[in-house]
């Protein structure tokens, strides 16, 4: 079977990742089907034997001159070492092997081999950046001035476009161990220690003799995995190993023709979790030659502000409407409590600690467990909302994307955005944005429809005008030109006189600044995402828009007296008597697109609600609902995209907007 699709011109090969789970089981040398319990806890047996291998691998070699060694990319011959991290160790010479008793074939030490070189690989990078703030430690940790800022960046490899947040964490870092310790650490290993090895199966460094993947023949969203588990957490003999059939459901999002590669299996909460990774064929996004764009700003309650640019054959750039927004205040309301919940029982788990002082049998130390365990589960209530959040979000700018017939999504780089002086909550609530999430979540819908998404410097953005970069003044509200404020932008040239949003205008220039730079666009050495790092003058002077003269729909012109209107004019939209009041805590019939089946509105619900929205409307709107957890699509609202047919995209999921 061929790993590899089968490509058309224009096209190119994408792998992605499904999440899938394991429910049943059969042992192909006893024919006895495996219950979910049962098949977790082979899979459980077989992640720690791996788990096990590779820490101790880890430990050994998780120093300075062994990372160095292995960065090199060549061996004691001089050849170069194989991209696979189990064949490079191999080459180098360090072993794994398991405790002495446990008897393991060569593939379970091929998956030790390779979580502990990928751990090992990426400690360098680490190592790197806090050398070189070690290197050019600065006067003030909390404050580098403009020379100390150029010397650490020459100290770090690429660490030109290196964001400044990271190095300030790596500073914060060091400078809480200079405060504990009294000195500086050596290295990052000193600084950071052994990293963890979690408890899971990579099975791509495995081949058919370990485990195989095949789909249906019958139904294309089907599929079988087979795989060696042991029958006792000490396997003595081979005859401790058995074949295990699982039957898996591959989600909607994986193409029929999709190739599927073998997976990385892990058990989290009495589940078997499987990632199965595919490759598909995709139509190729270009850096260049773009004509229709997409600009995505980013705000606070706003959390998105979009809309589209066209760039005209004579190099005008005018903008295709007024553009959408994706205001989920009342879900980062949500989020912001769960922070706040999440810092008091942090607080309180501390102090339980300084109180029991290691003593494990003081009174406290039950109590402890149970925080434990509740801070553990108000994380993963935090992550679950932010995912939801980025999916929700990056399904939205995609779907306006297509809607527009836009190839490209210029999105601002806010990488280095280090909220300060606004105060403790808004600073909090900045720096804890999904932003990273829903740009990734972003590329992965947009690799689909070969649309690419590119990063622009964000500077100036919100501060000039998308007309004439005039520098604006920004106001509190329209009908208030001489109050300051931030959230209304005025022109002050006078042949301009632009206003708007200044999230709408963000956008504007965002889109215009992606369009006039996009022949600089370059692939990211790391990550390979396209990026555009610098703004050149001389491009940016042409990034401006042309505005669109308003003209009418239709003769609004006085043809005929004005109709006489009566003194007591009917309701606006209620035509008939409310019916009679239903059994129960409940009102007359509401207005609006809000149920009429329903005897009580759902909390934080309101009866205006549109029916373009997917939650409340801004009428008014206070997240009140949101901070109580009214839940998520209640407090989400989105700009519909004006869709002229509805495309057919290849991974049939959905939109959230």
């Amino acid at each position: 079977m061929s790993r590899k699709p089968l490509l058309a011109d224009g096209e190119t090969s994408r792998t992605a990742c499904a999440r899938t789970l394991v429910r049943t089981g059969v042992d192909e040398k006893t024919g006895e089907r495996l219950s979910l319990s049962a098949v977790t806890l082979r899979v459980g047996w077989c992640a720690g034997l791996v788990s096990n291998m590779a820490a101790a691998l880890l430990a050994e070699h998780c120093n300075t001159g062994d990372v160095d060694v292995l960065a090199a990319g060549v061996d004691a011959g001089g050849r170069n070492l194989p991209s696979n991290a189990w064949m490079a160790l191999r080459r180098l010479g360090w072993s794994a092997a398991p405790l002495e008793g446990v008897k393991v074939n060569d593939r379970i030490v091929r998956m030790a081999q390779e979580q502990a070189g990928r751990a090992l690989r990426s400690v360098k990078w680490r190592a790197d950046v806090v050398l070189g703030v070690l290197a050019t430690w600065p006067a003030d940790p909390s404050k580098r001035t403009p020379r100390e800022w150029d010397q650490v960046r020459a100290a770090i490899c690429g660490g030109e476009h290196l964001p400044s947040s990271i190095i300030n964490a790596r500073t914060r870092q060091v400078a809480t161990y200079l405060k504990a310790n009294g000195r500086l650490p050596v290295d990052v290993f000193e600084l950071e220690g052994t990293p963890r090895i979690p408890r899971l199966l990579l099975l791509a460094a495995c081949d058919g003799q370990q485990a195989t993947i095949e789909r249906s023949e019958t139904d294309t969203g089907q599929a079988l995995l087979r795989l060696q588990l042991p029958t006792r957490p000490d396997p003595q003999t081979y005859r401790d190993w058995t074949w295990v059939a699982c039957p898996i459901a591959l989600p909607p999002t994986v193409p029929a023709s999709a190739v599927l590669h073998l997976p990385t299996v892990r058990t989290a909460d009495g589940t078997v979790r499987v990632d199965v990774a595919y490759t598909h064929a995709v139509p190729k996004a270009h850096r260049t030659g773009h004509a229709v764009a997409l600009g995505v700003d980013w705000g606070l309650n706003t959390l998105l502000s979009a809309g589209t640019v066209h760039l005209n054959g004579d190099g005008r750039m005018t903008a295709l409407g007024a553009g959408g927004q994706f205001r989920a205040a009342g879900v980062l309301a949500k989020q912001h409590r769960l922070r706040r919940l999440s810092e008091r029982l942090h607080t309180k788990a501390d102090q339980y600690m300084r109180l029991i002082a290691g003593h494990d049998d003081h009174q406290l130390a039950p109590k402890l467990d149970v925080l434990r365990s509740e801070i553990q589960h108000v994380s993963n209530r935090r992550s679950n909302l932010n995912d939801a959040l980025a999916r929700a979000a990056a399904r939205w700018a995609v779907d306006q994307a297509i809607a527009a017939g836009a190839t490209v999504i210029y999105v601002e780089d806010l990488r280095s955005m280090e909220a300060g002086g606004m105060g403790r909550t808004l600073n909090t609530r900045l720096s804890q944005q999904v932003r990273g999430q829903i740009a990734d979540r972003m590329r992965h819908l947009a690799t689909e429809q070969g649309i690419a998404v590119v990063t622009v410097p964000a500077r100036n953005t919100s501060k000039l005008c998308p007309h004439c970069l005039t520098p604006l003044r920004h106001r509190k509200t329209p009908d208030r030109p001489t109050l300051a404020g931030w959230k209304w932008a005025i022109c002050p040239h006078q042949d301009c006189r632009w206003q708007g949003d200044r999230d709408h205008g963000a956008w504007r220039r965002i889109a215009a600044r992606g369009l006039a730079h996009q022949a600089t666009t370059v692939s990211d050495r790391t990550s390979g995402h396209m990026v555009i790092r610098t703004v050149l003058d001389n491009l940016e002077a042409n990034a401006v828009l042309t505005p669109t003269p308003k003209t009418s729909r239709r003769d609004r012109s006085k043809a005929g007296p004005t109709r006489r209107r009566s003194t007591r004019p009917a309701p606006r939209r209620r035509r008939a008597p409310s019916p009679a009041r239903p059994r129960g805590h409940a009102g007359q019939r509401p207005e609006g697109h809000a149920h009429t089946d329903r005897t009580r509105l759902p909390r934080a619900a309101h009866r205006h609600q549109g029916v373009n929205t997917i939650s409340t409307p801004t009428t008014g709107h206070q997240p009140r609902g949101a901070a109580l957890g009214a839940g998520f699509h209640l407090h989400a609202h989105a700009s519909p995209p004006r869709w002229e047919t509805i495309p057919e995209t290849q991974s049939n999921s959905g939109s959230h907007s």
